[in-house]
This record gives C-alpha cells, sequence and structure tokens, in this order.
C-alpha cells in the first residue's frame, strides 16, 4: 500500500488541485510547440521534416536528462525538484528572445532544448507523485484528472499565442512579449510552489534508499538493480510509443487540416479540437476508472479503439479523413492513465529511479513525429505534389504502436522476474 501523508481522500484535494496546475503548465509548454511547428515552418522556409525539429528538440531532453533527474529529486525531494522545474523552464522561456531577435533557428532549438530539461524534471518528479499520493488502484483515475488540466492547456496554448502571432505571416518579433510574459508566470509559480502545502509522499519500500531492510517487504525486496523490473523496462518502451503516437495528432493537425479541408481561416482551431477528443477520453477515465473498469482493462480498450482509429485515418476519403484524426486523439486518452501505474507497480524503493526510465521514454514524442514527418517528405517527392494521400501514408506510423500498447496492456506489465 502507498503511504500519503493523511489516510482520507479529502485530505488529497488540495494537492491534487495543485498538481493540476503543474499538469497545465506541461500542457502549455507543448501545446506552443505544437503551434509553433507549422508556424517555424513558415517563418523558416523548413520542410515538413525539419520543422518536426521543433518538437524533437523538446524531447530529447528526457533522454539526456531523464536518469540524471533521478538523482536530484533524491537529493532535494520531490516539491523542490518541482521548483526548480519551473525555473529552468522561465530560463528557456527567455532565450526565445535572442533566437527571434537573431533570426536564428539552432538557437530556438537551444531554448525548446532548455524548457524541455526541465520538462523532465518536473514530469520526473509530479507523475509518481499523483501515482502514489493515494490508493494505486485509482491511480488511473488521477492521472486522468491531470491530463484534463494538461490538454486543456493544450488547447488555449495556440489561443494565447495566436493574439501576438499570424499564423499566416509569422512575424518572429511577435514572439518575444509572449515568452517574457510565460517566463514571469513560471517564476512566479515555481516561487509558489515552494510553499505550497504538498505532503511528503512514499511508495511502499521508497524510503529504504540504499540497501534492503526489514521494513521492505514489496517485491523488489532482492533486487540489486533497477534493470531487474521486466514489468518496468516494457513499460518505459509502451510511454516511449504512446507519447509518440499523442504528440503527433496535435504537431501535425494543422498541416493535415490543410492539406484536407482546404485553405480555411483560423487554422490554429482545428489543435483545439484534437485537444477535445483528449479531454473526452480523460473524461471517460475520471468516471469509469475504477468504478467500471480497472485501468488494465482500460488500456486493453482504448488501444482496439487506437488501431480500428488508425484504419479509418488512413482509409478514409478526403473529406473525412481529418475526423479519423479525431478519434485518434480519443483513443489515446487513457494509456498515459495506466502505464504509469502498471510500470510503477512493486518497485518498492527503485521507485524514484523507475520514473526516470519511464520519463526518458517520453522522448518518443521526438522521435515518432520526426520520422512521421520525413515520410511525408518521402510520399511528396515520390508523388511530385503536396496531398492529403501522403499524410495517410505516413499515419500508418501508429498502427504497430497501438499493437504494442495491447500487447503490454495484456500481457507485458505482469511480466515480474
Amino acid at each position: 500500500m502507498n503511504k500519503p501523508t493523511g489516510s482520507k481522500q479529502n485530505r488529497y484535494i488540495i494537492p491534487l488541485i495543485i498538481l493540476g496546475m503543474m499538469f497545465f503548465v506541461i500542457g502549455f509548454g507543448i501545446g506552443i510547440s505544437g503551434f509553433l511547428t507549422p508556424a517555424l515552418r513558415s517563418a523558416f522556409d523548413l520542410s515538413t521534416g525539419q520543422a518536426y525539429l521543433v518538437t524533437f528538440a523538446i524531447f530529447s531532453a528526457f533522454v539526456i536528462f531523464g536518469r540524471p533527474s533521478s538523482w536530484v529529486i533524491h537529493k532535494i525531494g520531490y516539491r523542490k525538484s518541482m521548483v526548480t522545474s519551473f525555473l529552468i523552464m522561465a530560463v528557456g522561456m527567455l532565450v526565445f528572445v535572442p533566437s527571434a531577435t537573431m533570426v536564428s533557428f539552432p538557437l530556438f532549438l537551444v531554448a525548446l532544448f532548455i524548457g524541455g530539461i526541465g520538462n523532465t524534471l518536473l514530469q520526473a518528479s509530479v507523475n509518481p507523485y499523483v501515482t502514489i499520493l493515494g490508493p494505486i488502484e485509482s491511480a488511473a483515475k488521477r492521472m486522468s484528472m491531470m491530463g484534463i488540466m494538461n490538454k486543456l492547456a493544450w488547447w488555449l496554448a495556440p489561443l494565447f499565442l495566436g493574439i501576438f502571432i499570424d499564423l499566416q505571416e509569422v512575424r518572429l518579433d511577435d514572439v518575444i512579449l509572449p515568452f517574457y510574459l510565460v517566463a514571469g508566470i513560471l517564476t512566479v509559480l515555481g516561487i509558489g510552489i515552494y510553499f505550497a502545502p504538498l505532503p511528503e509522499v512514499v511508495a511502499e519500500g521508497e524510503e529504504v534508499m540504499e540497501e534492503e531492510s526489514e521494513e521492505d517487504t514489496s517485491y523488489s525486496k532482492n533486487k540489486t538493480s533497477i534493470l531487474q523490473f521486466p514489468h518496468l523496462l516494457l513499460g518505459a518502451l509502451a510511454l516511449f510509443i504512446y507519447v509518440g503516437i499523442e504528440t503527433l495528432p496535435m504537431a501535425s493537425a494543422i498541416d493535415f487540416a490543410k492539406v484536407s479541408l482546404g485553405d480555411v481561416p483560423n487554422l490554429e482551431r482545428y489543435s483545439i479540437y484534437v485537444t477535445a477528443g483528449l479531454v473526452m477520453g480523460y473524461l471517460v477515465g475520471v468516471v469509469a476508472i475504477p468504478k467500471y473498469m480497472n485501468q488494465t482493462q482500460a488500456m486493453i480498450i482504448f488501444s482496439v479503439l487506437g488501431i480500428l482509429s488508425t484504419l479509418l485515418l488512413v482509409t478514409a476519403p478526403i473529406t473525412y479523413a481529418f475526423y479519423g484524426l479525431l478519434l485518434v486523439s480519443f483513443s489515446n486518452a487513457l494509456m498515459w492513465p495506466a502505464i504509469w501505474p502498471l510500470a510503477l507497480a512493486d518497485l518498492g524503493r527503485f521507485t524514484k529511479a523507475g520514473s526516470s526510465i519511464l520519463v526518458m521514454g517520453i522522448v518518443g514524442g521526438a522521435i515518432i513525429p520526426l520520422l512521421f514527418g520525413n515520410l511525408v517528405d518521402l510520399s511528396q517527392n515520390i508523388t511530385g505534389t503536396e496531398s492529403v494521400k501522403n499524410y495517410q501514408n505516413a499515419y500508418w506510423i501508429m498502427m504497430p504502436c497501438y499493437a504494442y500498447l495491447l500487447y503490454y496492456a495484456l500481457k507485458g506489465h505482469k511480466i515480474r522476474r
């Protein structure tokens, strides 16, 4: 059993509200990157594959700083790690200013990478915190609640930047003021989190950090390395795949809407539609888990739905293809809430290290969209024109991804050594 401070559910309310704010900030950062992908493509005259370097710059930080984040959390704890992450992200936002002034795409990528470092540390601290804050059986429900906050920020981020940036005629000078504002907000939030009433929480056996003891009665008692937990390693791969196919619809929605629906006004609203699909899926999780289905069953159902949605997306006529993308987003909703508790189960004193391994898997949000963008370019080079079919051919990349997620839900998370 997890060991949160306080045993009654109502003691979780204030911490969950505070954590919801953090997930909102995470989503805001991803939402900005999704909006900037087509914007920077226009400003710097990039190919589709080059434009997805925006997403790659953010998510590559998860591989490089995933494991070090475990060391930071171990040294200063969950809350101070969250505070530090906000301050790092604020620095990243400030670096956007000289990159826009100098019209430097490489410096823009550096700014995104710095923000990714902060995001890595925040993800490594806040996700296990939510997972072990209450009963493990309802962890997916709490994660679904956090997901709603996260995706609402995805929706607001393009609207926020849309106030300053014209997507049809991008001017980099226009990003200076909004990024100053965001940096200030992140700094204030970081200071606020430092004084926030967040209780200390530990997973079963986590208080035994260096050696085994009689208190460590969990599955982790006889383990000496984080690599001895196959269900965690398979879960990290599941998270890699999931984040990639969750980010892909958001990053590609505007471009796909442009080629499938024609030259329509207010293109940024189509990324909002994708986010709405995720939010609806999270609402299902809040209502249904664990009352009507457990987190494993939820992952099985939504993996199958993802396979069917992908088939619809890649085979539908032009006028309906974009709506298949919305159904794909709905299918993605309950993957993240289910993977975290399934992968962190029974880790005991290895929980912080396990969290850092999972966070490294978030780099899938860089790799899979980047592969997708290059597949679109390849298809376009073959056909000689930009068309809906180029995107539909590239979206096939999601089919084996959903197949693996289904495997992890059915069998992978049960493997113990």
